[in-house]
């Protein structure tokens, strides 16, 4: 089976190269090969491979940017996936899309289900439904597409809050970190592990017909939660002597250019059924990165 990775040099692309199952052929690609802002630069590189799927874990990322490059966004994280999702149908190729909690406008008081409706309040939210929804409009019903939604991920590759964080413990004497957006940090790696199950056990064909799902970490946090929690670990662990002390701050004192959702935890409870698999809890995960991280001597 050949399987296309985009985005295989961000940090979910290279756990992904990281953990592949002895029966899968990747077609690793990067901006030069697969280069989501050229719409046929994508279609030509599907034609001439042909993957039997593709997981899409490209995106544009960049939050706050996003609003002032609405068009940008737009076209990496919605009409690219579009073409995508045209290009495969023509080929009979799969596809497994990588979504995020932003869909959501952080009203709930619960989890949320797979079946909410999405209300995304900044572009890179909106952004990402238009990928949803035209991803689903190219397909309609048929066996081709899962789209998988996930939330503020984290490992020891790539970019992530995790490393900033650590960064800043070593270098300032107080950070500040906000306490009221609430959700949960999704490891990379068990992401990664997810995406393979995904496409090793096709759950395309489940008997619901069911094409979105939820994968994160176990547990609730804030922001300032996962910064304490790493302050505490890296001085455990030895990567630091004196971390920052963390001071928790609200959304209010802490504006930025794009809102976010006060409360985005997603309900996995469908996804760990159909897979038979539990999640890790975000601070056995947070133990597992930083310990990477040591090995690495990232702050060294």
């Amino acid at each position: 089976m050949k399987v296309l990775i985009t985005g295989s040099k961000g940090q979910l692309g290279k756990e992904l190269l990281k953990n592949i199952p002895h029966d899968i052929e990747v077609i690793p690609s990067d901006r030069k090969t697969f280069n989501l802002l050229d719409l046929n630069n994508c279609r030509e590189f599907i034609f001439d491979n042909k993957p039997d799927w593709i997981i899409n874990a490209a995106a544009y990322t960049a939050v706050d940017l996003a609003e002032d490059e609405e068009e940008k966004a737009i076209l990496v994280n919605s009409e690219a996936p579009i073409e995508i999702a045209k290009a495969l149908k023509k080929t009979g190729g799969k596809l497994l899309h990588i979504s995020t909690d932003f869909v959501f406008d952080g009203e709930s008081s619960s989890p949320y289900k797979i079946d909410h409706e999405p209300n995304p309040i900044n572009i890179y939210g909106k952004s990402k439904l238009l990928g949803e929804n035209g991803i689903k409009n190219v397909f309609q019903n048929n066996d081709q597409y899962i789209i998988l939604r996930t939330s503020w991920v984290m490992g020891s590759e790539g970019n992530n809050f995790a490393k900033t964080i650590l960064k800043l413990l070593k270098t300032k004497e107080k950070i500040s970190v906000v306490y009221d957006q609430i959700g949960c940090m999704t490891s990379s790696k068990y992401l990664s592990i997810i995406c393979w199950l995904i496409i090793q056990k096709d759950i395309t064909k489940n008997v619901n017909n069911q094409k979105i799902f939820h994968w994160t970490d176990s547990g609730v946090s804030s922001w300032f939660d996962i910064a304490t929690e790493i302050g505490e670990l890296s001085f455990k662990l030895n990567l630091l002597k004196k971390p920052a002390k963390v001071v928790p701050i609200s959304s209010e004192n802490f504006p930025t250019k794009a809102k976010r959702p006060n409360f985005s935890l997603l309900d996995c409870s469908s996804t760990k059924e159909l897979l038979k698999i539990e999640n890790n809890n975000w601070r056995c995960s947070l133990l597992e990165i930083l310990q990477e991280l040591k090995s690495k001597n990232f702050l060294m």
